[in-house]
């Protein structure tokens, strides 16, 4: 995980950009939806959950050949599809760039098909944009930090079009709150939110 102060400083930049600056105003109430791929979904899901302005979190799979995959299928990697969160949110609360910067800042977006000990095409690094709004964003965004130096490596996060999103199974959703206790929570995924919690106090939930 990156050090929050440089990616913010890269979004501020960003946000004061023309794309953000022509971006039409959204409708009160009018929720938007974000796909994400950061590795293993039961982390992601977890960070998002906690924050405000996040309506829903599903954990499921997107960018694959198979219909209605199932978790087991998709852990062979011969699916082609990527662990992912979809993301209800609030453009009044909380910008698409912002979810962006959540997304970036909690996973090394520099490892292909790899995250930390999870290897394999299923926990690429992916967003899959629903509109040009959020293809422009993200594409500029990911620009962004490539150039800041940010990181030392190229960004590798794919951008692609969204095209459908099946739902895991029951026992993988708010899989971290209701399983505390699993060795995989304890030692990979608490460390994480402990961090999280920190560096994201102001926009927690209450």
């Amino acid at each position: 995980m990156m050090k929050l102060i440089s990616i913010t400083a890269v979004l501020t930049l960003f946000i004061t950009g023309v794309i953000a600056q022509n971006n039409p105003p959204k409708k009160m109430n009018e929720l938007e939806t974000a796909t994400l791929g950061s590795g293993c979904f039961w982390c992601t899901e977890a960070f998002f959950l906690r924050v405000k302005g996040i309506e829903s979190v599903v954990s499921g799979y997107s960018g694959g050949k198979v219909k209605n995959p199932t978790y087991r299928e998709v852990t062979t990697g011969l699916t082609g599809h990527a662990e992912v969160v979809q993301v209800k949110f609030d453009p009044q609360e909380i910008s698409y760039a912002e979810v962006l910067e959540i997304f970036w800042n909690t996973h090394d977006p520099t490892t292909l098909n790899r995250q930390g000990n999870d290897e394999g095409t299923q926990y690429r690094s992916v967003v899959f944009y629903h509109n040009e709004e959020q293809k422009k964003t993200a594409e500029a965004y990911k620009s962004q930090l490539d150039k800041s130096g940010v990181y030392k490596k190229p960004i590798v996060t794919e951008i692609t079009a969204f095209k459908e999103f099946y739902p895991a199974e029951d026992y993988h959703q708010n899989y971290y709150a209701l399983n505390p206790n699993q060795g995989y929570c304890q030692y990979v995924i608490r460390p994480k939110i402990e961090k999280f919690n920190k560096q994201y106090a102001s926009k927690l939930k209450k």
